[in-house]
C-alpha cells in the first residue's frame, strides 16, 4: 500500500518543486514505484520532467473537476519508475470553479484513492499558497513534507502552515502526519545558514530530516533541460543530497 506525501509551504522559492521532482526521481532510481502529482498552476514540476505544458490535455485540473480519471491523467516520464499527473495554467481557475461545490476539499482525495495500490509513493507538489489546491492535497495526503530554506525569513510563515495542518487534522484528515522538515538552499560558508539550521533543529528536533539540501548550481540548471538532477548530473552534490533524502525517507517509513 503506497504512501501519499504532500510537499507544501505557502512561501515561494523554498525549493518545493525542486524537492518534489528530485525526491520523486531519486525514489524511482532506488526502485520504488512513484507518482508525482503537479498541483501547482505554474506547472514547474511538469516542465521540470520534460513534459511540454502546452501539450497537456488531461491533468490535475481535469482530475479535480472529475472530467478525467486519475489513470487517464497519468503520463510516463523519462525517469525510471516515475509517472506524472501534469499541471497546466488552467488549474488556476479551479479555486473559483469549486467554490460552491459540496465537499470541495475532498476532490483530490476522491480522485486518487484507488492509486495507492499501484505506487510505493505518491508525491504532491503543492502551490505556494494555503488555498483550496493545497487544502485538497493535505486532505488527500498521509503526511506532509515541509521544505524550509536556510535564509533569514526561514521560519516566517511556518507557524501559519503548522496551524493550517492542525486545522486540516481536526476537520478533514485526522490521520495527517508531518513527514518532516527539510532544510534547503544551505550554504555552509554563510553564518546565517548555520544559524537557521541550529534554530530549526532546536525548535523542531526529531521532526527535521538529517539530510540537508545544499545550494548547487547543477540543481538550478537541471529544470531548464527538463531533467531531474539524477539524470542531468548524477555525480553532483545535488543528486547526492536528494538520494540521501530518499534513503532516509524509505528507512523511516520501513521502520513504521
Amino acid at each position: 500500500m503506497g504512501k501519499i506525501i504532500a510537499i507544501a509551504n505557502q512561501k515561494g522559492g523554498v525549493g518545493k518543486t525542486t524537492t518534489s521532482v528530485n525526491l520523486a526521481a531519486s525514489l524511482g532510481v532506488l526502485e520504488k514505484k512513484v507518482l508525482l502529482i503537479d498541483a501547482d498552476p505554474q506547472a514547474n514540476a511538469t516542465s521540470g520532467l520534460g513534459i511540454d505544458v502546452e501539450t497537456v490535455e488531461m491533468g490535475t485540473y481535469q482530475l479535480l473537476e472529475h472530467s478525467a480519471t486519475a489513470k487517464q491523467a497519468i503520463v510516463s516520464t523519462n525517469s525510471p519508475n516515475l509517472d506524472l499527473i501534469p499541471s497546466h495554467i488552467d488549474l488556476v481557475a479551479i479555486e473559483i470553479e469549486l467554490v460552491d461545490v459540496e465537499n470541495r476539499e475532498y476532490m483530490l482525495k476522491k480522485a486518487i484513492e484507488g492509486l495507492k495500490e499501484d505506487y510505493d509513493y505518491i508525491l504532491i507538489d503543492c502551490a505556494p499558497s494555503l488555498g483550496l489546491l493545497t487544502l485538497n492535497a493535505l486532505t488527500a495526503a498521509d503526511s506532509v513534507l515541509i521544505p524550509i530554506q536556510c535564509e533569514y525569513f526561514a521560519l516566517e510563515g511556518l507557524g501559519k502552515l503548522l496551524n493550517t495542518i492542525k486545522s486540516v487534522q481536526k476537520i478533514h484528515n485526522e490521520n495527517l502526519d508531518i513527514e518532516g522538515l527539510l532544510l534547503t538552499m544551505y550554504d555552509q560558508r554563510l553564518r546565517l545558514s548555520n544559524q537557521v539550521v541550529d534554530e530549526v533543529r532546536k525548535h523542531f528536533d526529531e521532526m527535521v530530516f538529517e539530510t540537508i539540501i545544499q545550494r548547487n548550481v547543477r540543481l538550478s540548471e537541471a529544470p531548464s533541460y527538463g531533467e531531474s538532477i539524477i539524470s542531468y548530473d548524477a555525480a553532483s552534490k545535488g543528486a547526492d543530497n536528494y538520494l540521501s533524502l530518499a534513503h532516509e525517507l524509505i528507512k523511516k517509513n520501513e521502520k513504521e
